[in-house]
Formats: structure tokens, C-alpha cells, sequence
């Protein structure tokens, strides 16, 4: 019988971590700042509670937690990314902790934190199940973990999907997108969770021009940085041709400008 090999996942961070510091995700970041908003809202937090932000990226549900008066610590282990959620939260004399941690391994006692958020970050972890049991672990009883997830079939899901085509992911990881379904959803909170609550949501990316987004997503966000820069020239052209061709097929506005809408889950689990 063949023996299973269980992927490197340290190798496999360390190779994300450069990922997502190459580029500056924060200035795509930045214009998701509505989900981090609706989700809490969702989650209703209250002022005073403590709340945590797993794999923050540039911090939008931090400064929405933090916005509603609640004691927010804002993680990611990538250093650059929360110095700019740091200097969002200066700006708006919003006090925050920021914290370098890694979501599988977080560095907080077990229940420590009211709620536990993560908009588009928890679900790149490569070990899934581990990082799903760190949110459940710091989150008290009764408390709440909220989650914004992209859907495999939407049109970010779509696009990790003509990415992998040039770039196939490391062997043995499972794709991010399955944290966009309510299978998996379950799989990892439904034992612990009492309550899992599934919205399905969409974000509308909305650029000058199709042009205009590729040019943004090439040059600054992490994943489509880095397949761009370790391409050839042929390949380049041919992964350009094939995202404009799906957002082409996305494409709502009919000006010349791009207006496309992308299916999320928002997710609100109760801890048991």
C-alpha cells in the first residue's frame, strides 16, 4: 500500500508568506473594506468585547471591530501587511494591538477573545483543519467566529482556478475555495460550533477598465504578482488574454469600465 505523504507545511507558508509580501496586497485590500464592515455587523459585536482578527491583512474587520468601541487584536504573519492596518488605525486614532502570528499557531491562551474574525485570510492557511481549530480554541464559549470566504464558483474562485492552470498549487493542499462551501464549512466548525449561519454575499470589484484590473492585480496582489513574475514572456501574454477573457464573461457594466460581481459566504458560527 502506498504511504500518504503529508505536505511540507512549513515550506509551503514560507513560500505563501512571500507570496502575499511581494507586491502591496493593501492596495486591493482597501476597496474590500465593505465586507469587513457587513461582517461585523453580522456578527453584532459590542463595544468592549474582545475581539481578534486572524490573517488581517491590511486590517478591514480590525478597524470595523474597532470602530464599534471593541478591544481589537489585530494578527497576520505578514510583518508589512499589518504595518499598513497599523497605520489605517493611526489615522483614524483607532487603538488597536498588532501582533505578528501565524493563524495555525496562535500565540493566545485558549478562550481568550469574544469574537474571532477573518475576511479572506484564514482560508489560504494550507492546513485547513488546524487553522479552524486555533479560531475555535481562542473564542470562548458562546462567543462568535465570523468569516468571509470566497466561493469556488464566483468569479475569485474562478480566478484561482486560471491561475492554477500556470501555477498548480503545492501537492497534498486543499484549495482555498472549499472555505467557501457549506460542506466544508461544517466539516471544520460543525462539531464545535452550536451554530453555523451562511449568508451568501457579493462583492462587486469595480475598476476604471478591465485593463485597469489587471494592471492592479499583476502588480499588487500576492498570488497573480507572483505567477506574472515567474512566467515567460509567451505565458504572460496567454494568462493576461485568459483573465480579461473572464472578466469579460463576468462584466456587468456595458461603459467600458469593469463592474463585476464576486460570490462570497459570510459565515457566523456560535461556539458551543
Amino acid at each position: 500500500m502506498d504511504q500518504i505523504t503529508q505536505p511540507d507545511f512549513s515550506a509551503i507558508k514560507a513560500k505563501q508568506n512571500a507570496a502575499w509580501s511581494s507586491g502591496d496586497y493593501a492596495i486591493v485590500g482597501t476597496t474590500l473594506q465593505i465586507v469587513g464592515e457587513n461582517l461585523a455587523e453580522a456578527m453584532d459585536l459590542r463595544s468592549g468585547q474582545k475581539v481578534l482578527d486572524v490573517a488581517a491583512g491590511n486590517g478591514n474587520f480590525t478597524l470595523a471591530a474597532a470602530r464599534r468601541w471593541a478591544e481589537v487584536t489585530s494578527t497576520d504573519y505578514v510583518a508589512s501587511l499589518l504595518e499598513r492596518g497599523k497605520q489605517r488605525a493611526e489615522t483614524e486614532r483607532l487603538d488597536v494591538n498588532f501582533q505578528l502570528a501565524d493563524a495555525e499557531e496562535l500565540p493566545f491562551a485558549d478562550a481568550s477573545f469574544d469574537a474571532v474574525g477573518s475576511t479572506f485570510g484564514v482560508m489560504f492557511t494550507p492546513n485547513q483543519n488546524k487553522a479552524a481549530a486555533e479560531m475555535l480554541r481562542v473564542c470562548r464559549s458562546g462567543g462568535k467566529i465570523g468569516l468571509a470566504n470566497w466561493t469556488p464558483e464566483g468569479f475569485i474562485g474562478a480566478l484561482f482556478k486560471v491561475i492554477g492552470r500556470y501555477m498548480p498549487p503545492p501537492a497534498g493542499v486543499q484549495s482555498p475555495s472549499l472555505w467557501g462551501t457549506k460542506t466544508r464549512l461544517e466539516e471544520l466548525f460543525g462539531d464545535t460550533g452550536s451554530d453555523i449561519k451562511i449568508t451568501e454575499r457579493d462583492f462587486t470589484f469595480r475598476y476604471r477598465s478591465p485593463d485597469h484590473w489587471l494592471q492592479i492585480f499583476r502588480d499588487f496582489y500576492g498570488p497573480t504578482h507572483k505567477a506574472f513574475g515567474a512566467l515567460d514572456a509567451d505565458a504572460r501574454a496567454s494568462l493576461s488574454e485568459d483573465l480579461l477573457d473572464l472578466i469579460a464573461r463576468n462584466n456587468v457594466a456595458d461603459d467600458g469600465t469593469m463592474v463585476v460581481p464576486s460570490a462570497y459566504l459570510e459565515v457566523v458560527v456560535t461556539r458551543r
